[in-house]
């Protein structure tokens, strides 16, 4: 035989011997032993007559045709990163390093001003508003960089709130956009965590606001340190108006700049910081300025203490901020100075400040903090899970002084309380009583500029 013929004939009588039966199987009949032997001599003429074809120069039958080999799947395409949802107040989306949330705010006020007999102001008296409605998104595009816009309906308009971009490496954090310039602890903290309705009086007579500009943040261990370069708000920066008092010959900027220590000693959270601004008015120093304050509550337009429109050029403000949070206790402290350098006067000079005192009536709470300012509350048995959520006393003292030399604005004096409840996260019920001392506001109908006055403020606030 060829070595082909060799090679079939040794495939057959393997097939054939893997077929039949093993020793421990019954013998074969006679009858099964023949056909078993007439297979084999059937197959070795096959065999045969193969091998004389290869030998006069033929070639081998074709192979039987084997059923298709089964195809291997094509190999899938590398599949997206898995996208997850978070709840935090709304669906927050994570995917690798990007992730998106939907941000809003509503607070709506129902406030009472009881006007002093003598004094006829239709701004006092019962008012309420939508203090603010907001909606907005934030979010983390990769490689550092993250994003926030935010619109406000606020005072029959809309307008930009925070409004940036960031990149952040390490402990460094760089943001470009409309954003808070370092002011102090009550005006960073967000209207949704604070401690009262309204913020300081000095924050607002003092024209705190959000500005355009570019910061740059450092945060090492208890240390925060934050400086940035501002414009002015959008809205000085973009209106309808032209010519010198129009936004597009606005050129006023600023150099802002705040240093905290933020160490934790136990299980108490101290803060201690300082602020630093400068602010040259440029084009608009023409256009007068005016530092004053509303009694207490927002929803009331009337202002009793202020100054006369001055001629501006110049601003240096600073201020020190004390905090600590022991427990369910938290205590916080602000002091603010202004100097108002006038065009061809002597520069005005103004000063504020408040401390308070807070208490959580519920077991288990405590005022959050970080990066700087205080947190959102979070109660710790939120209603419907074991408790009846967050309730919180806070009582403050707040002064403001707009008398300076020829400049009479005003003193006022404010003994405020607060009662907070939070049933659970991102929804708020406030409460707040002021009574307001006055010397050198807008005078009676005897004359009089001193006199006291009571303000009762209430609010509902959802924060997502």
């Amino acid at each position: 035989m060829t070595s082909y013929g060799v090679a079939l004939a040794g495939a057959v009588a393997l097939g054939l011997a893997g077929g039949m039966p093993q020793a421990q199987a019954a013998p074969l009949s006679e009858a099964e032993g023949q056909a078993l032997r007439d297979e084999v001599e059937r197959l070795r003429a096959k065999l045969e007559a193969i091998e004389k074809r290869l030998a006069d120069g033929g070639t081998p039958p074709p192979p039987a045709p084997q059923p298709p080999a089964p195809q291997q799947a094509a190999a899938a395409p590398a599949s997206a990163p898995a996208t997850r949802i978070e709840w935090k107040g709304s669906p927050r989306f994570v995917s690798e390093d990007r992730a998106f949330k939907v941000k809003g705010r509503i607070q709506a006020d129902a406030n009472y001003v009881a006007a002093p007999e003598g004094l006829n102001d239709r701004g006092l008296g019962f008012s309420n508003e939508f203090r603010r409605i907001r909606l907005g998104g934030e979010g983390q595009l990769g490689s550092g960089f993250g994003y926030k816009l935010e619109l406000e309906l606020s005072d029959n308009g809309v307008d930009l709130v925070d409004t940036f971009v960031t990149y952040q490496k390490g402990p460094w954090l760089v943001t470009l956009g409309n954003h808070n310039a370092f002011q102090g602890i009550d005006e960073l903290t967000g209207d949704t965590s604070g401690s009262f309705m309204e913020r300081a009086a000095f924050t607002d007579a003092f024209n705190f606001e959000r500005r355009l500009g570019l910061s740059l943040q450092h945060e090492r261990g208890a240390l925060l340190a934050q400086l940035g370069v501002f414009t002015d708000d959008i809205t000085a920066l973009a209106n309808a108006s032209d010519g010198p008092a129009g936004g597009d010959e606005n050129n006023a900027f600023s150099i802002d700049g705040r240093l905290v220590y933020a160490p934790k000693i136990d299980d108490t959270q101290l803060h201690l910081a300082g602020s630093a601004h400068w602010r040259k008015l440029g084009r608009i120093a023409a256009a007068p300025t005016r530092y004053r304050q509303r009694p207490y509550i927002h929803s009331s337009n009337s202002r009793l203490i202020g100054t006369p429109g001055l001629p501006v050029e110049r601003e240096l403000n600073y201020g020190l901020e004390l905090a600590a949070i022991d427990g369910p206790w938290h205590a916080a402290g602000e002091v603010h100075w202004l100097r108002a350098d006038r065009i061809g006067l002597p520069s005005a000079r103004f000063w504020g400040g408040y401390a308070e005192v807070g208490y959580f009536l519920t077991k288990g709470d405590t005022r959050a903090y970080d990066n700087g300012y205080f947190g959102a509350m979070k109660p710790a048995r939120a209603m419907g899970k074991g408790g009846v959520g967050a309730v919180q006393v806070n009582l403050r003292y707040d002064y403001l002084d707009l008398d300076s030399g020829a400049v009479r604005g005003g003193k006022q004096n404010g003994y405020m309380a607060a009662l907070i409840w939070a049933p659970i996260a991102n929804l708020r019920f406030n409460l707040n009583y002021a009574y307001l001392d006055y010397d050198g506001a807008v005078p009676l109908a005897d004359g009089r500029t001193s006199y006291g006055l009571h303000t009762f403020g209430s609010r509902f606030e959802l924060d997502f």
